[in-house]
């Protein structure tokens, strides 16, 4: 029910004067009861609602100096018509119902004086005797600091989060200064200073409100004694208060600067880490000198360990990706390395290896490199590497002088130590062109002997630091190795050649009525000499000797027991009446010879052969080797069975001559096991009777050499071009056509 002013108010079932003396009573006991206490109370009277009472809480939440009654409240307080508070005051005293509120926000006084409040209050009627509205009774409790409690609590929440997801931290301490700055009460800037890793100077953290000329003045300054609030804080490890910028020692290097950007109180406190460390200052600055309140302090130390967290979180985040990004380099310095030493191993040719030594390190390690090396008493440039075909033949084109003092790589090559320089080599060189600033020469030992070196040439802004050298040392030190290899490879090689050679016949004999052709291919990749042999060699009237066999093991040891079997064939052959004699003296020669020349056996075919007008007349022993092929006119191949023992194995060879003639056209093959035990993947040897049976299906008459060429295809396709893991001989002898050539 609405009410009108001056009119009676609903009543209760009770008279009238006992609920006029209620409610003065009450008024009084109200007045008793919050007159000294923090819950703010007043009675307005009439429609303009006079101000007749109020406690001390009441004035001191409108604002100290406002302290007069018998005005209406709008003339006191006229910034509360713009905010519906005299409208509320209006409906109270027009309906005689109460009006209750909750946090309401009032902004008190105008201008640059007003301050935002929070309150819970309740407009009540004030009845008369008669029960009419002459007043409205005022009660309320400011919530302002509750508010405020709640709101830092909000802003703190989210800062934490911020720093629990590891949010940028300028960005946290940008947002913890901005909330404090609409938390406080008053005006207030706040700056967070981070400490250096050695705690001896400040560097810009966060200072949204202060001008941009004051924060780049104070980036960095140091901490000290007397260095303003925040060095002084910083080198105390305690709270610095300076209430007046103006007056305060601490300022005196900074009072103008402070004076500029309006600056006139600053408290600091410091940041420190949980050991004690220095992490950084806290500050909160005023435009009026001004001294702190127990809030303020509190506030401060809250907000400082805040920031604390989130600094600690910061280093320890970036202690983190230091070690992942430590780590990362030592993995892909390994991957480096492997990778190089890959490319400096997969080619056992020295040159091949310091060319690409040179491209490895450029532009890895420098954007320019060259390779040199000492021959002949002389630097030789043996690789460069380069972006540009130009750049690199400026390189190749410049030769450093072996004995010049002046030249950084005739340095190194003398000291074998690293020469490494932010400038660019002395001594004559395309320098300019190539616009060099700096350079890395690094020794190639061998042992303790400098035989080459590489440079790195620096261009821009590249420069040499601790991680290059030492990565140039270490894929130096590979390299050298890689080539010295890859020399004593080269050099083991054409060692096992020559003797290889040696052993072999260098070229085939022109025998008469006989086409001669013979195949070797040693194992693996030729270091070692092969235990396979054959000779072709003249006897007395018009005879030939031949023989082909096989030393057990191989290299050294082996090229010995070889030379043996055929020197003293050689020797005895012209003297013996027949094969079966000189296999027995070779026989001998192996048993009597020194156990330092090696104990291995040996399976021999040999035989001589008598050319005839109608072919050839062979005689032959075979000594524990594989049976020979016969390739009759007729293209049936069969083996020539003739018993015989190893030979250095037992003093008596026991071994079997066997003979027969070879007409025109018919062929005598011998060869090694290599062979006949070539294996394919599932295992499966190629065998003797593969291997007669790829002799038959050659058609017509084939020389003796394009029967060497059907084994060989048929060895390549039976093994699928896999590798050979035993040596292979073939010896073969194609009776000829009386003043004719054999055709295929």
């Amino acid at each position: 029910m609405t009410r009108v002013p001056g009119r009676q108010a609903p009543q209760p079932a009770t008279t009238a004067g006992a609920r006029t003396a209620a409610q003065e009573g009450a008024d009084h006991d109200l007045q008793a009861l919050f007159g000294e206490s923090a819950v703010i109370f007043a009675y307005l009277a009439g429609p303009a609602h006079m101000l007749e009472t109020a406690n001390g809480a009441f004035f001191a939440a409108i604002g100290g100096e406002r302290t007069g009654t018998g005005l209406p409240l709008g003339q006191l307080m006229p910034e509360l018509a713009g905010q519906g508070f005299i409208t509320l005051l209006d409906r109270v005293y027009r309906t005689g119902e109460t009006h209750n509120a909750r946090d309401a926000r009032v902004l008190l006084g105008e201008g640059d004086g007003a301050r935002e409040g929070f309150f819970d209050f309740t407009y009540e009627p004030r009845l008369d005797a008669g029960g009419n509205v002459r007043g409205v009774r005022v009660v309320g409790v400011e919530t302002t600091q509750v508010k405020h409690a709640q709101r830092l609590t909000a802003e703190h929440r989210v800062l934490l989060e911020q720093i629990a997801r590891q949010a940028p931290l300028p960005d946290v301490l940008e947002g913890m200064a901005r909330a404090i700055e609409a938390l406080a009460p008053e005006e207030v800037l706040v700056s967070v200073l981070l400490a250096d890793p050695d705690g001896r100077h400040l560097r810009h953290g966060a200072a949204p409100s202060l001008p941009e000329f004051y924060n780049r003045a104070i980036d960095g300054i140091a901490t000290g004694e007397g260095v303003g609030s925040c060095g002084t804080a910083a080198h105390r490890r305690q709270r610095v208060i300076v209430a007046d910028i103006a007056t305060d020692r601490f300022w005196d290097d900074f009072r103008a600067l402070a004076d500029q950007a309006g600056l006139a109180a600053c408290w600091s406190t410091p940041i420190l880490a949980r050991d004690g460390a220095l992490l950084g200052t806290f500050a909160m600055y005023h435009r009026t000198p001004r001294s702190p309140q127990e809030a303020d302090l509190a506030l401060a130390r809250v907000f400082a360990d805040t920031a604390a967290l989130a600094i600690e979180r910061h280093h320890a985040e970036l202690a983190r990706a230091a070690a992942e990004a430590r780590e990362k380099a030592v993995r892909d310095d390994l991957a480096f390395l492997l990778e190089a030493s890959s490319a400096l191993t997969s080619d056992l040719d020295a040159a091949q290896v310091l060319s690409r030594l040179a491209g490895s390190c450029a532009p890895k390690l420098a954007p320019l490199c060259t390779v040199d090396l000492i021959e002949g008493g002389r630097v030789r440039r043996v690789a460069a590497a380069a972006p540009t075909p130009g750049e690199r033949d400026l390189l190749t084109s410049h030769i450093p002088v072996y004995d010049a003092a002046d030249d950084a790589v005739a340095r190194v090559l003398a000291s074998g130590t690293s020469e490494v320089a932010r400038r660019t080599p002395t001594g004559p060189g395309p320098w300019h062109d190539l616009h060099v600033t700096g350079y890395l020469c690094v020794p190639l030992m061998d042992h303790d002997r400098a035989f080459g070196a590489v440079t790195l040439l620096s261009t821009g802004d590249h420069v040499f630091d601790g991680h290059n050298v030492a990565l140039a040392e270490e894929l130096a030190r590979r390299a050298a190795s890689a080539a010295r290899n890859a020399r004593q490879y080269t050099d083991r090689a054409a060692l096992a050649r020559d003797l290889q050679a040696g052993l072999l016949l260098p070229d085939l004999p022109d025998v008469p009525g006989t086409d001669v052709a013979t195949y070797y291919h040693p194992a693996g990749e030729g270091l070692d000499i092969g235990g396979d042999f054959y000779d072709v060699f003249p006897l007395k009237d018009g005879r030939w000797a031949f023989l082909l066999g096989d030393v057990c093991g191989r290299g050294a040891i082996a090229a010995t027991t070889t030379a043996l079997v055929r020197h003293t064939a050689r020797a005895v052959a012209s003297r013996l009446p027949g094969p079966a004699d000189v296999v027995q003296a070779v026989n001998e020669a192996l048993i009597d010879r020194p156990g330092s020349h090696g104990t291995g056996f040996v399976t021999l075919v040999y035989g001589r052969l008598t050319p005839t007008p109608t072919g050839l007349d062979i005689e032959f022993v075979r000594a524990g080797h594989n049976a020979p092929l016969h390739r009759d006119s007729c293209r049936t191949v069969h083996a020539l069975d003739a018993k015989g023992l190893l030979l250095g194995v037992t003093p008596d060879a026991h071994v079997t001559p066997h003979r027969l003639h070879l007409r025109p056209h018919e062929s005598l093959v011998l060869y090694t096991d290599g062979i006949t035990e070539a294996r394919r993947q599932d295992g499966d040897m190629l065998g003797d009777q593969r291997l007669a049976e790829a002799v038959a299906r050659l058609p017509g008459r084939p020389r003796a050499q394009l029967i060497i060429d059907r084994i060989v295809t048929t060895l390549h396709t039976f093994t699928d071009g896999g590798d050979i893991d035993d040596d292979r001989a073939i010896l073969v002898l194609t009776a000829t056509a009386p003043h004719s050539t054999a055709t295929p």
